[in-house]
């Protein structure tokens, strides 16, 4: 099969790209390097340095002929959502709606798509959070990112697009950039591992769905042969606070020192974890790895790079 990754210089697509390459795909690469690392990307990979809103994205889809496109190229800073939303709705709606459009004229079979569920969902109504829940996001980001799934819906309707909506967790893992992605795990750990105290936003209270970057990889395979026209929440459906996390890395470091306490940031919600029974039932996906054991993998991850920028 041969598959098209847009950001598969990035944290995740790249793990994704490795995985594909293992099982002996074909994998396009796309990425414009914004926050993915060129070393990142698989050799085995053709890769093109591109912003997904460019014009000649037409050109790499009608040489390439990519029969999936797994789509994880965004602007995915909330923060910067915020203060530049123009910038936002730029690279997130216009830029996949690039994605959308060639894939539909080059007659790619399905489109994955890398939406956010901790962001689309905005503050909880009832946890953990199901697909059928209400969709009122509190950041650009994540109006940005809702957006995108209104015109793959109208792109099935009106053209026969085949996809798939993966609303991911917070993700975690190897590779993750802390300067420019929203990594606490990442952050924190760099951090630790440099001697420095981490900043927590808030009380230590606000709590997240974390889940290993292998696992979600394993939905997206899943989601290459399994789901049409559909959407899944990828996660745990376990809420972890900013203070567990913090408390989970440094043992895993031996990290002694204390946080630094700061006031919540905008567009942040309080509150998230994802219920994965529909991708369980539709897709054959479960997590596997435990938080515990995933964030002492991250962390060696870090160690055996030698906590070198990812920029």
């Amino acid at each position: 099969m041969k598959v098209l990754v847009t950001g598969g210089a990035g944290f995740i697509g790249s793990h994704l790209v490795d995985c594909l390459i293992e099982r002996g795909d074909e994998v396009v690469v796309v990425d414009n390097l914004s926050i993915g690392s060129r070393k990142d990307v698989n050799p085995d990979a053709r890769f093109y340095e591109l912003s997904i809103g460019d014009p000649g994205l037409a050109e790499v889809f009608e040489r390439e002929r990519p029969e999936v496109v797994s789509h994880h190229a965004a602007q995915i800073d909330v923060r910067r959502s915020a203060a530049e939303p123009f910038f936002d709705a730029q690279e997130n709606i216009l830029g996949s709606l690039n994605v959308i459009v060639n894939s539909v004229r080059f007659g790619v079979k399905k489109l994955i798509y890398a939406s956010s569920g901790g962001a689309v969902y905005g503050e909880p109504r009832y946890l953990p959070v199901d697909e059928d829940h209400p969709i009122n996001p509190i950041s650009q980001y994540g109006v940005s990112k809702h957006t995108v799934e209104h015109y793959l819906y109208l792109y099935a309707r009106q053209y026969g697009l085949s996809y798939v909506i993966l609303r991911y967790p917070n993700v975690y893992g190897p590779r993750q950039n802390p300067y420019g992605e929203a990594g606490v795990i990442a952050i924190f750990a760099r951090q630790m591992l440099k001697g420095k105290r981490p900043t927590i936003f808030g009380s230590g209270d606000k709590t997240r769905d974390y889940t290993h970057v292998s696992d979600v990889v394993q939905a997206n395979i899943s989601a290459m042969e399994w789901g049409r026209n559909a959407i899944y929440n990828i996660g745990t459906a376990v809420e972890t606070s900013d203070k567990e996390i913090f408390d989970l890395v440094a043992q895993a470091i031996g990290y002694k020192g204390s946080p630094i306490y700061a006031p919540v940031r905008q567009g942040e919600i309080q509150r998230i974890c994802l219920d994965w029974d529909k991708a369980q039932r539709e897709l054959g996906w479960r997590p596997k790895t435990p938080l515990k054991e995933g964030i002492q993998k991250t962390i060696e991850g870090y160690r055996q790079e030698g906590d070198e920028s990812r920029h």
